[in-house]
């Protein structure tokens, strides 16, 4: 596998994205931007993955959406999280963290 392209563990875009508009509203674009750029080019969201998570956390209820425009005048689409997208940040980075304990003992039992 590529280092540009590395695939996620299920559920971990929804927390990445709660988390990136947790600090404040952003466009689709500016998530994916902000997600590469806090993992170092590590983690590279491409559209076709981005705007499914997006609408399906818009259908949770854990984001709204309006459109607005962008520092370019662009007119785009901003994602704000909602209270019950907060809670799912704690309980998703829960287990998360759990995961990432759990992968490294496999690995660290497997040298």
């Amino acid at each position: 596998m590529s280092s540009s392209k590395r695939d996620l563990l299920p559920g971990t875009l929804d927390l990445l994205i709660l988390k990136t508009i947790s600090a404040s509203p952003m466009h689709g674009y500016g998530i994916a931007q902000h997600i590469k750029r806090l993992s170092r080019d590590v983690l590279q969201v491409d559209e076709g993955s981005l705007y499914p998570a997006l609408q399906r956390l818009r259908q949770r209820r854990w984001l709204n959406a309006e459109w607005g425009q962008t520092p370019n005048n662009q007119r785009a689409r901003y994602y704000t999280i909602t209270a019950k997208g907060r809670e799912q940040i704690g309980e998703q980075e829960a287990g998360f963290d759990e995961i990432v304990v759990a992968i490294r003992r496999v690995l660290r039992g497997a040298t």
